[in-house]
């Protein structure tokens, strides 16, 4: 039973920074990628998720060790909001930063990176990359993939602008297909005409969905690492998510033209659907995607018990 409590009060000490930021400054929770603290939410379903069940003794000299840190991130999350978040935006410039949004929650996914590797390093030791990895790297995945696109956005970084193209294409056969307007493409620019007039798109990797299948990569690799099954298996699960993930990306862009084609071509209400739109479909997508693999492997090893 103290096994227990403990178990409990350490998810709730990691959990605390989170769950303050949500309370306390519920509007910078957007499932934006590069605009909010969506991703935390997310975050915290895999580390949660992975800390249940486990039956590991958590002493409470580690718990009390783990409260000054959690404190320190939730005075940073509320020094954001007293002028640090102005300090972080002007220091862009002297980093010849591009995109101060990316670079401004950049900084909220370093400190979450950090303050949830630390805690698990002094709850489980070097065990926890075994033991509870899905999270940490989610978020250290998302502060990289951020850190790229202050300083190299739009179509800056070649290779992961390289696929691009190819899905714009498959996203005007699809628009094709389905008889919604007219689209034709050059290189990563839709030219969209429905039912609103015309619209031109210019996707760059990040709209276009390749940050997920890097994060999806990390978080997977992670998560199969410390599975005991079959290297066939973990193979095969790798790759129907790969496959997953870029459906899903198609799904996005696709969504993105339909809304220009069918529901608005004004530019400020597209930017808004366009914020929210991919976050709505790759996270729920990956949370989804490895309950299936946890389900499917206890199934299966439940059959081979008995």
């Amino acid at each position: 039973m103290v096994q227990n409590w403990n178990l409990l009060a350490g998810i709730g000490i990691i959990s605390s920074p989170v769950i303050f930021a949500l309370v306390a400054f519920p509007d910078t929770f957007s499932l934006s990628w590069n605009q909010g603290r969506g991703g935390f939410l997310f975050a915290l379903v895999f580390v949660v998720a992975e800390l249940i069940g486990l039956k590991i003794v958590i002493s409470k000299k580690k718990l009390f060790a783990t409260i000054p840190i959690a404190f320190t991130v939730i005075f940073y999350l509320t020094w954001l909001e007293n002028g640090l978040r102005d300090y972080i935006i002007e220091s862009a410039t002297h980093y010849n930063v591009q995109l101060e949004f990316s670079w401004t929650w950049m900084w909220d996914f370093v400190v979450m990176t950090a303050f949830v590797m630390s805690t698990l390093s002094i709850y489980f030791g070097s065990r926890w990359i075994r033991l509870a990895p899905a999270g940490p790297i989610f978020l250290g995945g998302s502060a990289i993939i951020l850190s790229l696109d202050a300083f190299f956005p739009y179509d800056s970084l070649g290779p992961l602008q390289y696929v691009v193209p190819y899905l714009v294409q498959t996203n005007v056969w699809l628009v094709s297909l389905f008889d919604l307007g007219t689209a034709t493409a050059r290189d990563n620019i839709m030219f969209l005409k429905g039912d609103y007039g015309p619209m031109v798109l210019q996707v760059f990797w990040p709209s276009a969905g390749v940050h997920s299948i890097i994060i999806y990569s990390l978080v997977m690799g992670a998560f199969l690492l410390k599975m005991n099954i079959p290297r066939n298996r973990k193979s095969v699960y790798f790759a129907l998510g790969i496959f997953g993930t870029i459906i899903v990306n198609v799904i996005r862009i696709f969504s993105l033209s339909w809304y220009a084609l069918k529901v608005t071509t004004d530019a400020q209400q597209w930017e808004e659907f366009h914020s929210v739109a991919g976050e709505i479909l790759f996270l729920p997508w990956l949370f989804i995607f490895l309950l299936i693999v946890i389900l499917v492997e206890s199934r299966r090893l439940k059959k081979l018990e008995t």
